[in-house]
């Protein structure tokens, strides 16, 4: 995930529960709030009933009944007043709780002050009702209110979250895109400032210049070093088999150290491919070659055949080139050509007597892809995985392999962008994929 979508998320989270908390604190205060106001409402009535009372007024009322009941025409409100047994010394005392009553039969939820007294001899019950309809409506209508104003304060927060972080965090990405992901050579690397007024991608910035600064001087380092190991090392191999080659042309020399001399050479020999192999090597992926030539890929595997074909023959293979269409790559022409030249030899190299090899192609609106396949020993899953490591080689009678073949591959497929892929499996053949993305290459279908 993003970081831009981690900060609005968090964003969103936190207010999220600093919501719910004053919703619930809301809510909850509102409920002692509202009977609080109603307790205080129905002890005001109850002093007023009090200092109305007189025991004319009672005996009036309970001259042919034992209680009194009064109540508004809504029955919000009702006072129920009856005599209770009498009790000298009663403390006077007043209670609250919720209740349910009827009244003239519609029952209702009412919060209840319930108040003994004495009077004139006589002990009474004041009960003085209020209806909680209207608290409960409240609170049904705010809990409707909070729900909205909670999904509405959210969906706002995660979108000015995801604008602000975007804008804060606009620089950082500009660091990413400009000074890593586009810098394919430290020799053209940019480090002209990103402007920000965030110190920390100030610092990020700073730190990638003085980073690919070094990297850009290690570069230069490693290049003069493969220039001096080209002339230091090849040089002393060309003396030397030079000079072995004049003493071989000493017609006294016996024929033991002519086979000496003959296996030095060959040693020597040995270690000038080598050494060239890892000096392409490291040239290519020190991107010291260009990509400027306009290369036909179906053509190149023409030339190559007629470059090996003597060796087809020798091991008796059949070469099936079932090439369709004519795909011309911008890319560097040599290389491209040692590509398919190690390719199509080690097919060869790795085939059985009387085998085949067959190259084909297939072109869609996204890539076009390029198979080589034998009918050779193959590869395990682990010789597979390993293919591509330098000096790696496989169980064959190859005394010339170096084991340096498809470590050139691999890098020459990186500096194009080729993908490659190798299906293989033991006693079965192998099949090499080269995979070339179709943006900024120009295709032409033969007929």
């Amino acid at each position: 995930m993003k970081l831009q979508f981690k900060l609005a998320l968090y964003n969103t989270l936190t207010k999220l529960a600093i919501i719910v908390f004053t919703g619930l604190l809301i809510l909850f205060s509102l409920e002692n709030i509202t009977y609080n106001h109603i307790a205080l409402r129905l002890k005001s009535k109850k002093n007023e009933f009090i200092r109305n009372l007189s025991a004319k007024e009672i005996g009036s009322v309970f001259s042919q009944q034992q209680k009194f009941i009064s109540y508004d025409i809504l029955k919000d409100e009702y006072i129920f007043l009856k005599t209770i047994p009498y009790q000298a010394g009663m403390q006077e005392a007043e209670t609250f709780g919720t209740a349910r009553r009827t009244i003239e039969k519609s029952t209702d939820t009412y919060l209840v002050l319930t108040y003994k007294f004495n009077f004139d001899g006589h002990s009474y019950l004041l009960e003085i009702g209020d209806t909680m309809d209207t608290v409960i409506q409240l609170k049904q209508t705010i809990k409707k209110f909070t729900l909205l104003m909670l999904v509405v304060a959210l969906l706002l927060t995660l979108i000015i979250d995801l604008i602000f972080t975007k804008y804060l965090l606009a620089p950082f990405y500009k660091i990413i895109d400009r000074k890593l992901i586009k810098v394919n050579d430290p020799m053209n690397f940019d480090y002209e400032k990103v402007k920000t007024s965030t110190q920390d991608f100030e610092l990020l910035d700073d730190s990638i210049s003085t980073l690919m600064k070094k990297i850009t001087d290690l570069f230069i380092l490693e290049k003069q070093f493969i220039a001096n190991v080209s002339h230091e090392l090849l040089t002393p191999i060309s003396i030397i088999s030079s000079r072995l080659e004049n003493i071989l042309l000493n017609e006294e020399l016996k024929e033991d150290s002519e086979n000496k001399i003959f296996a030095s050479l060959k040693t020597l020999n040995r270690l000038k491919s080598i050494i060239n192999s890892l000096l392409l090597i490291s040239r290519v992926e020190n991107l010291q070659f260009n990509k400027s030539d306009e290369v036909n890929i179906g053509d190149t595997v023409t030339e190559v055949y007629k470059e090996l074909e003597d060796r087809l023959e020798d091991k008796g293979i059949a070469f099936s080139n079932l090439i369709h269409h004519a795909y011309v790559a911008q890319a560097n022409q040599s290389l491209i050509h040692t590509l398919l030249f190690n390719l199509i030899n080690n097919a060869i190299k790795y085939n059985v007597a009387d085998g085949r090899i067959i190259i084909n192609d297939e072109l869609t609106p996204e890539m076009y892809l390029l198979e080589i396949t034998d009918t050779g020993i193959g590869m395990d899953e682990q010789q597979v995985e390993l293919a591509f490591n330098r000096f790696e080689k496989l169980d064959n009678d190859e005394k010339e392999s170096y084991g340096l073949g498809l470590a050139i591959v691999k890098s020459i497929t990186a500096f194009h962008d080729i993908k490659i892929q190798i299906l293989s499996a033991r006693d079965k053949g192998t099949t090499i994929k080269l995979i070339f993305n179709k943006m900024n290459k120009n295709f032409t279908k033969t007929s």
